[in-house]
């Protein structure tokens, strides 16, 4: 039902013509409404905003008299309420070492079977080295390995058990066989220099470039790519916030993700997602921003996408009311709990100018291009 008796007598009878021709446009022009007209404030009924939902009385009230009469909570796609609850910072430490020992000797058995007694102690003294906290500790090659294959199987095997190791491909010296490279990930337990090999000195092999670096160098490997909080302002248009934000941050706004806007006048919460940009760095802002808070931090894989809700609940707060009792006011709730209300466009859908937008595009539906074009180029008073 939504725009049905507002479009009805606007553009009814309803036309795809062709262009009109030229006497027909100056009949167009002809139909748009004098300056005079264009100018009067605009009304409900003027744009057929007219019928109700049932006929039982009304009230009448003032809404958004306060931006805090109007509350709004983002409704997630799991249906749980976005809701500003914590400024705590995430655990971003990665799993305890604790769990990492307990099936290291399995995993060193299983890498035995799989690739030999020699790359298994070789892995056995790196790994030794790393646990003593030596973060320049130097990447080992394994065996020569003609069997892409099996290169395959080893590469993954690293994957399941060691992910705070890398491997990749490399060239022997002789510039024939191919190994296995296997060196300490980039983050919280190593770092790499300019070489990516740890060392300074010449490892002896042909390829000596840095191990694979897309993305940051320093995001710890376990946490997820994006930063997930929940954003809360009050009187504040969304894009408005994300700007002050960002600028504190020194980023652009376009890097901030969110599944939908929230209204201006109002006190909104809103799930917002930031990439590989750690919650102490916002949580600092807290303290800073007027109208604005974050928290509820959290990582996750994937970013927001726009439309990527349930939807709003909103919690709405009516003042200077009018109506005959409260009785009646009791009455006429529940008849909107029961029955509901027709899904209106509202007047700030039609424009602000002294031409209602709504008379550019119902000219338009008629085919009617010259008073189209005469509505919006047409000299207008106080213009």
């Amino acid at each position: 039902m939504r725009c049905r008796h507002f479009l009805t007598p606007l553009l009814s009878p309803l036309s795809f013509a062709n262009p009109p021709s030229r006497p027909l446009a100056s009949r167009a022009r002809a139909v748009a409404q004098p300056p005079a007209q264009r100018r009067a404030a605009l009304a409900e009924p003027d744009v057929g905003i007219s019928r109700f939902a049932s006929s039982l009385p009304g009230f009448r009230g003032a809404l958004k008299q306060r931006y805090s009469d109007f509350v709004v909570h983002e409704v997630a796609r799991d249906g749980t309420l976005v809701r500003l609850t914590s400024f705590d910072l995430p655990d971003e430490r990665a799993d305890t070492d604790d769990e990492a020992d307990a099936d290291l000797p399995h995993a060193l058995e299983s890498f035995r079977l799989l690739c030999g007694d020699a790359d298994c102690e070789a892995l056995r003294g790196f790994l030794s080295r790393v646990s003593e906290g030596d973060s320049d500790v130097s990447p080992i090659i394994l065996s020569p390995d003609a069997d892409k294959a099996h290169r395959l199987e080893v590469h993954d095997f690293f994957k399941r058990n060691f992910i705070f190791l890398v491997t990749d491909t490399v060239e022997h010296s002789d510039g024939v066989q191919r190994c296995i490279r296997v060196r300490l990930r980039s983050g919280p337990r190593g770092r790499r220099n300019r070489t990516g090999t740890g060392s300074s000195e010449p490892s002896g092999w042909r390829d000596d470039r840095p191990f694979d670096s897309r993305g940051s160098v320093t995001w710890p490997y376990h946490l997820g790519k994006f930063l997930r909080f929940h954003l809360y302002k009050e009187n504040k248009d969304t894009q408005e916030a994300l700007r002050v934000i960002g600028k504190m941050l020194g980023l652009q706004p376009r890097s901030f993700r969110i599944a939908g806007t929230k209204d201006k006048r109002a006190i909104t919460t809103q799930q917002v997602t930031l990439f590989k940009v750690h919650a102490s760095r916002l949580a600092a802002l807290n303290n800073k921003l007027t109208g604005i808070k974050v928290g509820d931090f959290n990582y996750v894989k994937e970013g927001l996408v726009l439309g990527q809700l349930m939807g709003n609940r909103f919690t709405i707060t009516l003042r200077s009311v009018i109506a005959e009792s409260e009785d009646m006011i009791k009455v006429a709730v529940d008849g909107l709990i029961k029955s509901g209300f027709i899904n209106y466009y509202g007047l700030q859908r039609f424009g602000s100018a002294s031409v209602p937008t709504h008379l550019v595009g119902a000219a338009l539906l008629r085919g009617e291009w010259r008073s189209a074009v005469s509505l919006i180029l047409d000299p207008r008073e106080g213009v």
